[in-house]
C-alpha cells in the first residue's frame, strides 16, 4: 500500500504548538486596509488557534 499524502496547502497554513495546539493565520488583512481600524489591523497580525472543532479534518489533512 503507497504512503499518504499531506496536503501540502493546509501543511503551509498550519503550524503546531509543543502543546498539541494548531495555529493558524486570520483572514481580512490582505486588501482594503483603509476601511479597517487601527486596533482592527493590529490584532488581525497575530496568530489564531484553530476551533476544535476543525482539528480532527486538519489532522486528516496533515496525517497526524
Amino acid at each position: 500500500m503507497p504512503k499518504m499524502k499531506t496536503n501540502r496547502a493546509m501543511a503551509k497554513r498550519i503550524k503546531r504548538t509543543a502543546n498539541g495546539k494548531y495555529l493558524r493565520e486570520k483572514a481580512f488583512r490582505s486588501h482594503i486596509l483603509t476601511s479597517k481600524t487601527r486596533k482592527r489591523k493590529r490584532h488581525l497580525r497575530h496568530a489564531g488557534v484553530l476551533d476544535k472543532t476543525d482539528v480532527n479534518r486538519v489532522r486528516g489533512m496533515l496525517n497526524e
